[in-house]
C-alpha cells in the first residue's frame, strides 16, 4: 500500500531514502558534468578515430548495460548497430558471470565495457579476448578495479566512473539514477569522437541543465500536486503500468522505467511503442485487469481484502515521427475501457535534452513509489 502522507514529508523520504535513491536523482546533472570532466581528462576530446567501428559491442552486468546499450543503440541509429553482449553463468554474482565475443569480432570493431562494480573476472577475461582478437576496448567502471588495471595493461581506453561518496553506504542498484548517468556520459563523449552519434560538450552541459530543471520540479519539497514525478508516483499505486511510448527518445525512456519500477518498488508494468501497442495491450484493457472489472463475488469481503488490480496506461510522448502520432486513438482506446491515463510530453530541445528529461521524471516517480510503498 502507498503511504500518501510520506509524498509530502520532505523529512519522511530523506529518512526511508536508505539507498540515497533521491539523492541520485537529485545530482543527475552534477554528475553529468561531473563524469563528462573526468572524459576530458581522460584524453577522449583529442581522440582522432580512423572512422566509424563497424559494429559497436556492449557487456556489463545487470540493467545498467543494457539501458546504456539500449539508449547508445537509439541515439546512434543505423550508422553502426549497437549490440549487448548478454553474459551467462549460474548467479547474477560478480565472479560467476562470463561473456563471449561473437565469432566475427575483429579489428574493425569496438567494444564497449559499463559496470558500475569493476571486479568481475568475465570482463576482464573478455578484454583480455579482445585485445588478442584486435578490438579496441573501452572500460567504465571505478577506479582502482580489476578491470582498469586489465583494460590498461591491455593498450585499451579505461574511463573512471563518476562515483558519490554515498555510492558506497549501500550496494547500487543497477537502476539508480547515478549509476545510468555515471556510466552513459563518458560513452557519449566517445562515440561523440567517432561519429557515431552527436554528443559534443556544449550539448552535455545543456543535459545537465535540464537534469537540473527536472530536479527543482520534482524535488522532495516540491508537493504533490504541482510535482509530476510525485503525482505519477501516486497514481500509479496499486496499478498494473502499461507504458506506452511514442517518439525515438520516448522509447528507450519507457523500458528503463519499466526496469526501475521493477527493481526498486517491485511493480511489474508492461512496455510497448505506439502504435503497436495498441494491439498488444488491448486485451489487457478488456480483461479482468480493466478499470470495471471485479473478478471476485458480490460477497467478498471488500473492507479486509486489497484492492484489485488495474491497469493504467502512461503515455511517453517525444516529438511524433514525420509529425503522425497516434496519441488520440490511444487515448480513445483507453477511454473505451474506462482506464485512466497518465500523460509526460518533454519541453522542446535536442534529442538528448528531451530524452534526459523522461529519464528523470520517471525516474523520480519510480524512486517516490518505492520509498512511499516500503519496498
Amino acid at each position: 500500500m502507498l503511504d500518501e502522507s510520506l509524498l509530502d514529508s520532505p523529512e519522511g523520504l530523506a529518512e526511508a531514502d536508505r539507498r540515497a535513491l533521491l539523492r541520485g536523482a537529485a545530482e543527475a546533472g552534477a554528475r553529468v558534468r561531473t563524469a563528462a570532466r573526468q572524459a576530458a581528462e581522460a584524453g577522449v576530446g583529442g581522440l582522432a578515430p580512423d572512422g566509424r567501428p563497424r559494429a559497436v559491442l556492449i557487456a556489463g552486468p545487470g540493467a545498467a548495460a543494457t539501458q546504456t546499450a539500449d539508449l547508445l543503440g537509439t541515439l546512434a541509429g543505423a550508422g553502426s548497430p549497437v549490440t549487448r553482449l548478454a553474459p551467462t553463468g549460474v548467479a547474477p554474482a560478480a565472479g560467476a558471470l562470463r561473456w563471449e565475443l561473437p565469432g566475427w569480432a575483429g579489428s574493425v570493431d569496438l567494444l564497449l565495457i559499463a559496470t558500475p562494480d569493476g571486479t568481475e573476472p568475465g570482463l576482464s577475461l573478455l578484454a583480455e579476448q579482445a585485445y588478442r582478437r584486435g578490438c579496441t576496448v573501452v572500460a567504465v567502471a571505478p577506479a582502482r578495479t580489476p578491470l582498469a588495471e586489465t583494460v590498461n595493461g591491455s593498450h585499451g581506453l579505461f574511463l573512471p566512473m563518476a562515483t558519490a561518496p554515498y555510492d558506497q553506504d549501500e550496494p547500487l542498484a543497477a537502476s539508480a539514477p547515478g549509476v545510468l548517468w555515471a556510466l552513459l556520459t563518458p560513452l557519449l563523449a566517445l562515440l561523440d569522437r567517432t561519429g557515431l552519434l552527436s554528443a559534443p560538450p556544449d550539448a552535455m552541459e545543456k543535459v545537465a541543465d535540464r537534469l537540473d530543471a527536472v530536479a527543482e520540479r520534482c524535488g522532495p519539497a516540491i508537493a504533490t500536486y504541482s510535482n509530476p514525478a510525485k503525482t505519477l508516483a501516486a497514481e500509479l499505486a496499486e496499478a498494473l503500468p502499461l507504458v506506452w511510448t511514442e517518439g525515438v527518445s520516448a522509447g528507450p525512456a519507457g523500458r528503463r522505467f519499466a526496469a526501475a519500477l521493477a527493481e526498486l518498488s517491485g511493480t511489474p508494468a508492461v512496455v510497448a511503442e505506439l502504435p503497436e501497442a495498441l494491439a498488444a495491450h488491448s486485451a489487457l484493457l478488456a480483461g479482468r485487469l480493466a478499470a470495471g472489472a471485479d473478478p471476485d463475488d458480490f460477497f467478498r469481503d471488500r473492507v479486509e481484502d486489497p484492492p484489485a488490480l488495474h491497469a493504467r496506461v502512461v503515455l511517453l510522448r517525444d516529438r511524433p515521427i514525420g509529425g503522425l502520432t497516434a496519441a488520440p486513438a490511444a487515448r480513445e482506446l483507453a477511454l473505451t475501457h474506462d482506464t485512466p491515463v497518465s500523460e509526460l510530453e518533454p519541453e522542446e530541445g535536442g534529442e538528448l535534452e528531451t530524452l534526459a528529461e523522461l529519464i528523470a521524471i520517471t525516474d523520480f516517480a519510480a524512486v517516490y513509489l518505492a520509498l512511499a510503498s516500503g519496498a
